[in-house]
């Protein structure tokens, strides 16, 4: 598959992502997929499984892409996932596999307030 297939196919994961259309959002993964959440320790096996918990999860969720980059196999997206209202920042990183996804690590940063001993070389970001 050519890294302008894949992109494609990463911008109408995260567009459906943010539009809740979990049907189309789990297209790009393979049957087997493996997700992995390593800051709780969680590892999710299968699409459908996959798919299964993210609709069980009670709250509205919006995603913000500020970046996607990747050739080959490899690709990293970076976004803003806002769940009813409280923002987290965010690191995917995808393996595929014949097309698909085939193994994605995800992992969560919470906004915090800039230390003092660093002001005077720093502006806030939007």
């Amino acid at each position: 598959m050519e890294d302008a297939d894949i992109r494609a196919a990463l911008d109408h994961h995260w567009a459906a992502s943010d539009a809740g259309d979990l049907e189309a959002e789990h297209q790009i993964y393979r049957e087997d997929a493996v997700l992995d959440y390593p800051q709780s320790g969680e590892r999710i096996r299968g699409r459908r499984n996959i798919q299964a918990s993210r609709a069980a999860q009670p709250n509205r969720k919006r995603f913000a892409v500020r970046r996607i980059t990747g050739r080959d196999d490899l690709w990293v997206s970076e976004y803003v996932l806002t769940y009813d209202g409280r923002p987290s920042y965010t690191v995917s990183i995808m393996e595929f596999l014949d097309g698909k996804v085939a193994r994605e690590t995800q992992y969560f940063g919470e906004p915090f307030e800039p230390g003092p001993s660093r002001a005077q070389w720093v502006e806030r970001m939007p």
